[in-house]
């Protein structure tokens, strides 16, 4: 089942530049497509989870328009042509 994953700029770099993968996920859960993305792009993995698999704090995940914080966390439910999109926590004062 092919999702397409957006990857934020500054992240590009542990993905040979590109900004968009197309992975054929197996397990169709945000959690089984990012295992996908890391098995063609290893170095985004601790990047986006801490040595615990759980999702970094300053990295917000969403499946379409959802935040996984809010659903179901990496076991959100992704259904054929999703969209993920990487986001980095923004903040400021």
């Amino acid at each position: 089942m092919p999702v397409t994953v957006r990857i934020p700029s500054y992240l590009t770099a542990f993905a040979d530049g590109r900004n968009s993968i197309v992975v054929d996920a197996g397990p169709v859960t945000a959690g089984g497509v990012l295992e996908s993305l890391w098995s063609l792009y290893p170095g985004l993995r601790d990047r986006i989870v801490d040595e615990k698999g759980e999702l970094r704090q300053h990295i917000n995940i969403f499946v379409d328009e959802e935040s996984i914080r809010f659903a179901s966390g990496l076991a959100t439910p992704v259904s054929e042509g999703s969209e993920i999109l990487i986001v980095p926590a923004v903040s400021g004062g």
